[in-house]
Parts: structure tokens; C-alpha cells; sequence
């Protein structure tokens, strides 16, 4: 187990991504906790913790600049309900392979409040009756769902 402190994160590499964004990347260093990302300073638009060990999505400081967490690949059973005072302006989260198994685990990502895009695949979750439908009511914003648009129904 590898712990997240400063001098991980600042000797993992940074760099401005594909569209243009700066981006962190913390992938397979072994994480299990999610802390010290203050050292960050909320210098990143989009952090890469996949390929971890994580199994709470929590301990995020206020960071106002973060839009992009990119957390697939780890053991995450449980979401902070607070998590969108600490960041506002996530809009794209991808949760792919980790171990979300009921739809009651995913109700904290209503608290993202600007939450357009995100990716729940590989996770038990995905398998609950109208798993689909029940995201896209508790996440109002939502554009695309695990890869696929959100549209309005028509009757």
C-alpha cells in the first residue's frame, strides 16, 4: 500500500491532456486512501487515481478547479453524500470497474451538481431493476450514462 502524500503528487506526472486540460495522473501506485490531494493546490482540471486500491471516494478538500475524476479500476463501495460541497464543478466521473452493488451506494453523486457525464460499467449496480432510469432521476444533469446519451422519452 502506497500512501497519497505530496511528494507522490508531485513526482507523478502532470501534463496538459488531449483536450488541453491539466491533468494529474496517480494511476497504480497501490493507493487505498484518498488523501492529501490538497497538495494539489487545485492546480488540475482532471485527476487520474484508476488502477488503484480505493474503496471510499472521500477526504476531497474544497477544490473548485477539479472537473474531471477519473477513479475506474479499484474497490470503491462507498461515496461521501457530501462529496459535491468539495466539488462543485465536477462534471465527468468515471467509477468503471469498482464494487458499487446497490442503487442506495450511488445516491451521494446527486450532490455533484453540475454531474454531465458518467460511467458506473463493470460495477453490480449496473445489473439492479431500472438501474438506468433511477440514475438518470437522482442525477438531474445528466448527458451520458455509461457511454450512452441520456434522451428525454417519448411517448
Amino acid at each position: 500500500m502506497v500512501r497519497l502524500n505530496a511528494d507522490l503528487i508531485w513526482k507523478s506526472p502532470h501534463f496538459f491532456n488531449a483536450i488541453k486540460e491539466r491533468e494529474l495522473d496517480l494511476r497504480g501506485n497501490k493507493i487505498a486512501i484518498i488523501e492529501n490531494i490538497g497538495a494539489t493546490e487545485d492546480q488540475f482540471d482532471t485527476i487520474d487515481l484508476s488502477d488503484n486500491e480505493i474503496v471510499k471516494l472521500e477526504n476531497f478538500p474544497f477544490m473548485n478547479r477539479l472537473g474531471t475524476l477519473l477513479i475506474n479500476n479499484n474497490r470503491i463501495t462507498r461515496i461521501n453524500p457530501n462529496l459535491g460541497e468539495f466539488l462543485p464543478k465536477m462534471h465527468t466521473l468515471v467509477l468503471t470497474n469498482n464494487r458499487l452493488t446497490s442503487l442506495a451506494e450511488i445516491d451521494p453523486l446527486a450532490s455533484l451538481p453540475k454531474l454531465q457525464f458518467l460511467s458506473l460499467l463493470d460495477n453490480t449496480v449496473t445489473k439492479q431493476p431500472d438501474y438506468r432510469l433511477y440514475v438518470i432521476h437522482k442525477l438531474k444533469h445528466l448527458r451520458l450514462l455509461d457511454f450512452k446519451k441520456v434522451k428525454q422519452q417519448c411517448q
